[in-house]
């Protein structure tokens, strides 16, 4: 792995959830030391983040931002890791919409979970963990995935039976780990962290 690729993995970016300009309304200095704040979401593992901005940014929701390392940010001034309870309502209603376009976005990468998923115990397999996917399903998505791979999720919606919005059923379970700290299994929030501790 060259340098450049292993600078370009450590870049992470998210998607700003919220933009308040006259910055968070918990913060008690004065307006004019404040800075224009807000929420965004990871791309690569879906971790929330507070951000603060530089004040001569103009940013919309949706932007995309550098967070991570501090000497690639551009816009971002400051930044630290939220749960979804610190997330202001407006970052709240928005995170189900932008999880929805970078799963789309990101088909391949969601696709291939299909493909690879496996067995987390001798009774749970990772599948088991989407919403809606008894045994049923996930034999049916293991028998079809043995005779060739998933190419996208209109091909795994018409290939496995009963599989309605296979898309919708990760962003689903993508809200639930973000939602629920406590859940035993991540399968997505966190992931690139989990696989650098390995």
């Amino acid at each position: 792995m060259s340098e450049a690729d292993r600078d370009e993995m450590d870049v992470r970016r998210a998607v700003v959830l919220d933009y308040l300009a006259h910055g968070l309304s918990d913060d008690g200095r004065p307006q004019y030391a404040k800075s224009p704040a807000g929420y965004a979401v990871g791309i690569e593992d879906f971790q929330l983040y507070q951000v603060a901005f530089d004040e001569d940014e103009r940013l919309t929701i949706g932007s995309e931002v550098v967070v991570e390392p501090p000497a690639e940010r551009d816009i971002v001034t400051e930044c630290h890791r939220v749960e979804y309870e610190d997330l202001s309502s407006g970052a709240q209603s928005e995170l189900e919409y932008v999880v929805a376009d970078l799963v789309e976005e990101n088909e391949e990468r969601f696709v291939d979970f299909y493909n690879d998923a496996q067995p987390i115990t001798l009774r749970l397999h990772q599948l088991n963990l989407l919403p809606g996917i008894g045994k049923k399903l996930r034999n049916g998505i293991l028998d079809e995935r043995k005779r060739k791979p998933f190419e996208s999720f209109e091909e795994l919606s018409e290939r496995v039976s009963g599989l309605h919005d296979p898309d919708e059923i990760l962003v689903e379970r993508i809200l639930e780990e973000l939602r629920d700290d406590d859940l035993k299994y991540q399968t997505f929030v966190g992931r690139r962290e989990q696989e650098q501790n390995q």
